[in-house]
This record gives structure tokens, sequence and C-alpha cells, in this order.
């Protein structure tokens, strides 16, 4: 942590960090932002969000509630299912309407780059439109786009399906995406199954992410670690193997308290993954069903809260380890050769200028000025 210093940019990258003893001002050649008695963080990443898509399920929310487990809802036709019908049926108009808005709120809480999985069209038309509607968004928020292997489709044959996934959607839609993720878990894809699709996805030049060990073990941190994955997500079950496999390869733990808070679901085994030397990122998972949650701060809160982190690992969580889940070595860091990706805070009321208060407070606060890739864009 840095106080009074000057950060200069230049052609969307910080140049130089420097104390209020060492600046010259630069009144010839820099225009002087004035910041005083704010705190400075990178651009924040949320690396692992659904923010493409249409309808609501506040039936399955009243559902959750009675009782009901979320895998119930979703072998029932619920859950993704209902999102699925809704989403094909909104044009891409209407698809990337919706995407802008949501991404315009989270601007508002100093968010400068979102991952977007596709996943509720389950057939290449659908995933398709999605994947043009999270690329097309307009604003400054930066959208990574990722092809996501979610269910199988109601009513389709489970080995029919599969071959048309690796011999024609995938193909089809990896030019609009720069990663591949697969659900894999109880009603969803099978470990062989999953393997196969990121082999596919790798061999298609995309970079690998897995929702892994949720709702049950699978084996699949182990397997993400073992191709080469970025990031391996949820992990609420995670063994000890996997745990070592993720060490060893340096594969991310991507962690969503959000799902884990609406589905009452257990904690994954942070102290675990903190002593094998995982990197932890923390992110939304922003969804309509299992995580209605679209504020970083919020999840950065419950992070500390809920999972037992600590405020230095949630606030790594959201920058640079977030980062380096979507491999991107310039974002989540404030430094000579980063991105001039800054979000700027004021403290709550009453509240001394730290970063601390911003963790502690949750929903954290609104940013008073983003920059991104070196322009003022809030």
């Amino acid at each position: 942590m840095l106080h009074d210093v000057s950060v200069l940019l230049r052609r969307g990258r910080v140049v130089e960090i420097e104390t209020d003893d060492d600046t010259d001002g630069g009144e010839d050649e820099c225009e002087n932002v004035e910041c005083d008695g704010l705190i400075a963080m990178p651009g924040l990443i949320d690396c692992h969000t659904h923010t493409t898509f249409a309808g609501t399920r506040v039936a399955d929310f009243v559902q959750r509630l009675g009782g009901t487990s979320y895998t119930a809802i979703l072998e029932g036709g619920g859950g993704i299912h209902t999102t699925v019908q809704a989403t094909r049926m909104a044009t891409t108009d209407e698809l990337t309407f919706l995407t802008t808005a949501r991404l315009e709120e989270m601007l508002g809480h100093g968010v400068t780059t979102v991952e977007i999985k596709s996943g509720y069209g389950l057939d290449l038309k659908t995933e398709g439109r999605m994947l043009e509607a999270a690329r097309a968004s307009s604003g400054p928020v930066e959208v990574l786009p990722t092809f996501l292997a979610h269910v199988l489709p109601r009513g389709r044959d489970r080995d029919e399906y599969l071959r048309e996934l690796l011999d024609v959607n995938l193909p089809a839609l990896a030019p609009l995406a720069v990663a591949v993720d697969v659900y894999c878990d109880d009603g969803a894809f099978t470990l062989a199954e999953t393997e196969a699709i990121l082999r596919r996805g790798k061999a298609l030049g995309l970079r690998l992410h897995v929702h892994a060990e949720q709702v049950a073990h699978t084996g699949a941190a182990a397997l993400a670690a073992r191709l080469g994955a970025l990031s391996a997500d949820h992990l609420e079950r995670i063994d000890a193997d996997g745990i070592a496999a993720m060490a060893r390869a340096g594969t991310v733990a991507v962690l969503l308290p959000g799902a884990m808070l609406y589905l009452r679901d257990i904690c994954p085994p942070v102290a675990a993954l903190r002593a094998a030397g995982v990197p932890m990122a923390v992110a939304t998972d922003f969804n309509p069903g299992s995580s209605p949650v679209n504020n970083l701060w919020t999840a950065a809160t419950l992070a500390c809260l809920t999972m037992g982190l600590t405020v230095e690992e949630a606030l790594a969580g959201i920058t640079r380890n977030a980062a380096r889940a979507l491999g991107r070595s310039d974002l989540g860091w404030i430094g000579p050769g980063s991105a001039a990706d800054i979000a700027l805070y004021a403290p709550p009321i009453g509240e001394p200028p730290s970063v601390e208060v911003l963790v502690q407070h949750l929903g954290g606060t609104r940013a008073e000025q983003v920059w991104k890739a070196g322009e003022r864009v809030l």
C-alpha cells in the first residue's frame, strides 16, 4: 500500500509511480488530475460471470427456500433450462442491450474487465448469439467471452450431442471466444466428457477453465491442472489430490461465495488451498439463478465472512489473481508496464481512506472515477 503518490499514465499504460517529493508536476507535458483523499485500486476484474442471459429465475429461488435442491430443480426441467428457454427467445439485440446495461452497473463499482460465459443456448445458433452479444456490448468494460459447455439439452441423446459439440459447435464458436469452460458435475458432463471437450477446445487455441467439484467430487480439478487450465472454479468438494495438482500446475482456484451462499452450500477448503500455495481469485458468478450478484465488492466481503479469506487475499482475488485466472499478466496491478486500468474510491462517510474499509462494508462503495487503458470512462 503506497501513500501520497502520483501515477503517470501514457498511451494506455502506467509509466511511473512517484512520491509527492519526487514529482515535478509535469505541467508542460501532462494533464494533472487531482485525486486527493481517494483510494486507487487496479481496475477490478470479475473472472467468472454469466452476464449474457434473458429471463428470470425467481421461481427457483422460492423453491430452494422451500427446501428443494439445486440439482432436483435442474433435473425437473427448471434451473438452467428455464434460462435456456428465455435466452433462445431473445434476439441478439436484446441480449446485447441486457449485457451492456449489466456491465454499466459493474463499471460503477470499478470493474473494468469481465469474463462472460455462454451456456444458456445449448444449441449452435443461440450459443453463437450469446457470444456475439457479449462481444458487441457497448461501453468501456473489456469483455473476455468464454464458450461454456453447460449441461445437456433436454431430450437429446447424450452421445449424439457430445459428437455435435466436438465436431460442429466448438469449431464454429471458437472464433467468437477466447476460452472454453465445462460444467463437470452431477446432472452435467462426466469427467471423460469434460476431458474430451477441453482437449478439443485446446486444439482450437482456446484457454481452459472448468466448473469443478461444486455439487459432487468428480476429479475435475485435478483434470484441469493436468490439462493446463487457467482455473478451476467453485471447488466446494475438492480433495487433497486435486489441491496438490492445482498447486503443482499453478492453476487458479476461483472462489464463488455468491453461489455458495444462495445454494446454502459448504465452504471450499480455503485453509488447505492456502497452505498448498494455490492462488485464489474471487468472482461474482453473476447469473440469474444460483448467484444473482453483480457487485464484485459484495463477493469480496462474502469471501472473507463465509470462506475465511483475509482482506489481502480478497483484494488480490478481485485484482491480480483474477487477472491470472484469465491469463492476463497486464491487468490487476498498478506499476510500470501495467495496463492503465484504475478505479478511484472515496471511503464510506466517516471512515479512513483504506482498502480494508472497502472490504469491510458489504457492497464496498461506488467508484468516484474509473480509468480504462488510460482514458477516464467514469
